[in-house]
């Protein structure tokens, strides 16, 4: 192969290797819920110790993302995402072996994993593909949802076939072995050059923290559907079979938004009005999907990922856009990223505590749109054309 057509080769090979891992950064999450009156009834968890299995794992993940420029730095991008996909892997395969420990255990180092690849994918979209930065980061914000939807509409199926929920949990860490598999071809045999240098830090800087509040608010409407949306949607009379498959057709919901919003966000100077009206989408459909017909579950679920996913791509994109370089692209995704899903963290928990104090669902749901109007809050400082940084000294 050429230099020419290797350079072209390159960019499409690590696009279609991001593309694998993307896949894999939700199962591990949203594998948990339709299964949870089902691991509930077998190990005697309390609802409380199910607000803590689906909170503890998002925790993880936001103290994952902080070790992120640390790997970089120490290892390179390429073998950075390989190291992850790897935790994933080992951590969706511990679950197979059954009982509360394995379980939490197994949740939490898949998270760490899922934290690792998230903070250095956004790096690797503006190295090389800064100029399509948009269209990038929906497509592997879209197969991100796709994999999520996969888990939340095949766990229950699984259990069933495989004779129990920890195998189908188990199951998971395959598709992460398959993806490890590919990348490994992706890493190079020596590192490409010196590390990046180090910038100022970010945590002085108001438009990091903007970007920050915003990632982490939409990321916990995000875990509370999550984590919660079968089991409420069991309490209005669905089966687990049936809540399972609206949470996974939810989750089907948002691809196409989270293709279709990073690209079309990109394109503006401004990205307040768009994070605002997703918002708005998402926290009405919740209310209905809680208190309106079941009979309108489906199309109320499609609302509601549409109104997720295209905010999760807001949210990713607004740190490229936010970014001045690939360094600090770096940065101000691990801080985002590290600080925002331990924010997320606090949404399931608050979530499941309103329900056992408070009895039925119209409190936790009121906390969900509370955290809705708070991201938007974020968002009107976070969506304003400026970049980070431009008032530290590199």
């Amino acid at each position: 192969m050429t230099d020419s057509s290797s350079k072209i080769a390159r960019p499409v090979l690590v696009g279609l290797g991001m593309m694998l891992v993307a896949f894999n950064m939700r199962p591990a999450l949203t594998t948990v819920g339709p299964l949870l009156e089902a691991i509930r009834k077998d190990t005697g968890l309390t609802a409380s110790g199910a607000a803590f299995l689906t909170t503890l794992p998002v925790l993880c993940l936001g103290l994952a993302c902080v070790l992120g420029p640390v790997i970089v730095r120490r290892t390179g991008a390429e073998r950075g995402v390989l190291i992850a996909i790897l935790i994933i892997a080992f951590g969706s395969g511990l679950r197979g072996l059954g009982g509360l420990p394995p379980l939490f255990a197994g949740a939490c180092i898949a998270a760490g994993g899922i934290g690792l690849a998230g903070v250095m994918l956004p790096g690797l979209v503006k190295r090389d593909f800064s100029e399509n930065a948009g269209l990038m980061t929906g497509l592997y914000t879209m197969v991100l949802c796709l994999g999520a939807a996969t888990g939340a509409g095949a766990a229950v199926p699984l259990a069933d076939a495989l004779s129990g929920w920890t195998w189908a949990l188990a199951s998971w860490a395959v598709p992460a072995v398959v993806a490890a598999l590919a990348w490994i071809a992706l890493v190079p045999k020596q590192e490409n050059g010196p590390p990046p240098p180090r910038r100022s830090s970010l945590w002085r800087d108001p438009l990091a923290w903007q970007v920050t509040g915003f990632m982490g608010l939409q990321s916990s409407l995000a875990y509370i559907t999550f984590g919660w949306l079968p089991v409420v949607l069991q309490s209005r009379g669905l089966s687990a079979v049936e809540a399972g498959f609206v949470a996974s057709v939810m989750s089907i919901g948002q691809a196409p938004s989270a293709l279709l919003v990073p690209a079309f966000a990109a394109r503006l100077s401004d990205q307040r009005g768009i994070a605002i009206a997703l918002l708005a989408l998402a926290a009405a459909s919740f209310l209905a999907l809680v208190h309106g017909p079941v009979g309108l579950v489906l199309p109320l679920g499609i609302g509601l990922g549409l109104g997720l996913g295209g905010l999760f791509g807001l949210a990713l994109t607004i740190v490229v856009l936010r970014s001045r370089d690939v360094t600090s692209a770096a940065g101000l995704s691990a801080m985002s990223q590290a600080v925002g899903y331990s924010i997320a963290a606090l949404g399931p928990l608050g979530f499941g505590f309103a329900h056992d104090v408070f009895g039925g669902w119209s409190v936790s749901a009121g906390l969900f749109c509370a955290i809705a109007l708070a991201s938007g809050v974020f968002a009107l400082g976070a969506g304003r054309d400026r970049k980070v940084g431009t008032s530290l000294t590199a």
